[in-house]
């Protein structure tokens, strides 16, 4: 059952999308993260609790239901703010506000209306599909399954890339039934037979919580399984949690323009060739700041026009209870394009915001090797000539894309 401390406590909304208040919890979220580079990394924690206080994990649950009642354009707005921020933060919520938008757009399961109540609530989830085997990645066969055990089920099996879940208070763990067929198991993090650990080493997004998860005959009740695909009427291809990551890139971006003039206003000495004494007036350096705003502004409305395909494949959902296939296509279609437009450009700004500066640039105590290893990071999540080589078959012959949530 869904822990009654968090559920229980006094409702609170979302801010709005432009409110001061969001903005106040954005610059804390920033400075955190500033003051935890400065101490040598550590965990989010204040951040979550941010998150959680001001519910940030409710922000595309409707008004009526008590949440933010945000558009997908509003919402990916709020995931390059935060990005630029703190890439850490939400890229932990992407498991959860993937569940979010499930519940919202196709309620169909008894329990989703007591996860949206939870979601309201502050309640965070996270969780896990992947394991670490040598099975084709995307495929519906898992090592982890269900076991009968009276009326419910127990679950044994190890997972890996479990982004978000050692902060979270329920997870959602993909799994097989006794059947063989996919479903979800949905179940409080603190349960017993649950380990998670803290192993993730990848060189960026180091404190996303992205390391294995340990499940030991976990006792499972029969309403805490769901299907793995919601809906009715078709498969939802879900882009939102492949456009989230490249929302967080944006944000990035943002970040490196600000760094990188940062770094041209403090620069007191310039080179004996340089074409102007004075670094803040040199043509050329201002060159470079220029590609970089312009990059940041390119990935961000890039970002947001692929939002408003979503918003349309959304409001469909909602409205119908169902899919629209053609409308699901579209958004899919325009996270891939995303993706593979913005990869190289972004990396690019991440190279050349050395640029700007000396040698002293590349210092580790400047910690401007981040912007490069976090983007790689996020852009290594599907790899990018997979996703040009469905779309130009798209365009040139009219096939499908991939139906899976991994695309």
């Amino acid at each position: 059952m869904p822990n009654q401390q968090l559920t229980d406590r006094p409702q609170v909304r979302p801010p709005s999308a432009h409110s001061p208040e969001l903005a106040a919890v954005i610059a804390q979220i920033a400075e955190d993260a500033v003051r935890r580079r400065a101490a040598g990394g550590g965990r989010p924690d204040l951040a979550l609790a941010l998150v959680r206080a001001h519910r940030l994990g409710a922000v595309r649950v409707p008004t009526e239901l008590g949440g933010g009642g945000y558009t997908k354009r509003e919402f990916y707005e709020l995931v390059i703010r935060l990005g630029q921020a703190d890439p850490d933060v939400p890229h932990i919520l992407r498991v959860h506000w993937g569940f979010t938008e499930d519940r919202i757009r196709l309620r169909h399961h008894d329990r989703d209306g007591q996860w949206l109540a939870d979601i309201v609530g502050g309640v965070i989830f996270g969780g896990s599909n992947t394991e670490l085997n040598d099975r084709t990645v995307g495929v519906r066969d898992f090592e982890t399954r269900l076991t009968p055990d009276g009326d419910g089920y127990r679950l044994s099996g190890r997972k890996f890339y479990s982004t978000g879940s050692l902060y979270a208070d329920i997870l959602r763990i993909g799994v097989n039934d006794p059947d063989g067929e996919q479903v979800v198991a949905v179940f409080p993090a603190d349960r017993a037979g649950v380990e998670l650990l803290d192993d993730w080493d990848g060189f960026g997004q180091a404190e996303t919580g992205s390391g294995t998860t340990v499940l030991t005959e976990v006792r499972v009740e029969a309403d805490e399984v769901i299907p793995f695909d919601p809906g009715a009427g078709g498969r939802p291809r879900q882009s939102q949690p492949q456009l989230l990551l490249h929302a967080i890139a944006a944000g990035i971006l943002r970040s490196v323009a600000d760094d990188a003039a940062a770094l041209l206003r403090s620069r007191r000495r310039t080179f004996s060739w340089a074409v102007s004494e004075t670094p803040t007036s040199d043509p050329q350096l201002l060159e470079i700041i220029g590609n970089l705003v312009s990059a940041a502004f390119v990935a961000e409305s890039t970002v947001l026009a692929a939002a408003d395909a979503q918003d349309r494949a959304a409001a469909f959902a909602f409205a119908h209870g169902e899919v629209d296939e053609s409308l699901e296509e579209h958004a899919s279609l325009l996270a891939a394009k995303t993706k593979v437009g913005v990869e190289g450009l972004a990396l690019k700004a991440a190279g050349d915001l050395f640029a700007v500066s000396g040698a002293s640039a590349t210092r580790a105590s400047a910690h401007l090797d981040r912007h490069w290893r976090n983007l790689r990071t996020l852009f290594s999540h599907n790899p990018t000539p997979y996703k040009a080589r469905s779309i130009g078959d798209h365009f040139v012959n009219g096939t499908s894309l991939p139906l899976n949530g991994f695309f």
